[in-house]
């Protein structure tokens, strides 16, 4: 593959992959999607009583993983409940893994 083309394939899922880097970037949110992994979803509440924050600091990082695209929301009765969205991130690291090692075997 040509050096350029390789570097700019590499360097636009880079930035594709942006969001999630920095929506992890945190270690409390860290925690709530290593809690998330082993659960189907769970509500603001579940996820306070094992992370210790307030409500409202875990409801902030809750949203910037939903901004990062980490995150799904579904509203049952009043409570939202969070789920992980790890599609699109996980499909990208394989893109992201293959490229740079195709650009590095010499």
């Amino acid at each position: 593959m040509n050096e350029y083309i390789g570097n700019q394939k590499v360097i636009h899922v880079f930035e594709n992959l942006s969001p999630y880097f920095q929506g992890l970037g945190d270690p409390v949110r860290q925690q709530i999607i290593s809690l998330l992994i082993d659960k189907e979803s769970m509500n603001v509440t579940q996820i306070s009583d094992h992370i210790p924050m307030s409500r409202p600091t875990v409801s902030h990082h809750l949203k910037i993983l939903r901004q990062a695209g980490l995150l799904t929301v579904q509203k049952k009765g009043t409570e939202m409940y969070y789920s992980l969205e790890f599609n699109e991130a996980i499909s990208l690291m394989k893109q992201l893994v293959h490229l740079v090692e195709e650009e590095c075997q010499y």
